[in-house]
């Protein structure tokens, strides 16, 4: 794939040369791809879909594509093995909704919600948010509706968030008493949700 001139790349985007013998660094210098900023714009442009193996970072490369958890884990996991601390990997909690999030507004409405808490992962750099999702990602498409959000370390992708957005789920559901679902109701929904971004 082609690296082509991303627009919606910061100023302040961190850079470095890949100098790392680790099985990550190898996967982007295999692909002629040398510095940071590079594996930045080769990972925005794949396709947003889900991983066969998400504990596999490596199969973001066979898979040609990668959501918001195996994209950012896997150049956080590029920084860590060329021993560049500044970058941090992140998972914040969002209202997702019509405005922010508009190919599941038909789901939402579907089942009288105004939004859903969703979990989104992304890198920060000298407290700039770093979303490369999807080719026109950028951090104002959720930073109005940002909720909390935690850092954590590649390897915590997978049963960590799914716990951590469960746990929060559960809360909110237990505040909202109003919106008469079990948390695997809602979950069910938010895999919908899921589902149609994908589809788009």
């Amino acid at each position: 794939m082609p690296i082509v001139k991303d627009n919606n790349i910061m100023i302040n985007q961190p850079d470095f040369d890949i100098k790392s013998m680790g099985q990550i660094s190898k996967e982007f210098t295999d692909r002629n791809i040398v510095t940071f900023k590079q594996a930045s714009l080769f990972i925005r442009q794949l396709a947003y879909g889900r991983n066969a193996e998400k504990n596999n970072l490596a199969t973001v490369f066979t898979d040609n594509c990668g959501t918001c958890s195996t994209k950012h884990a896997l150049l956080k996991r590029l920084a860590d093995e060329n021993e560049f601390e500044k970058v941090k990997l992140i998972v914040g909690l969002f209202k997702m909704n019509k405005k922010n999030t508009p190919q599941v507004s038909s789901t939402l409405q579907k089942y009288n919600l105004e939004y859903i808490p969703e979990a989104h992962c992304y890198l920060k750099f000298e407290d700039q948010i770093i979303d490369l999702t999807k080719l026109n990602s950028k951090p104002t498409d959720f930073l109005d509706e940002l909720i909390e959000e935690i850092e954590i370390i590649p390897e915590q992708i997978t049963d960590f968030k799914v716990n951590y957005h469960k746990n929060y789920l559960a809360s909110w559901l237990d505040k909202n008493k109003q919106i008469n679902l079990s948390l695997n109701d809602l979950w069910k929904i938010r895999e919908e949700c899921i589902q149609k971004l994908s589809d788009g």
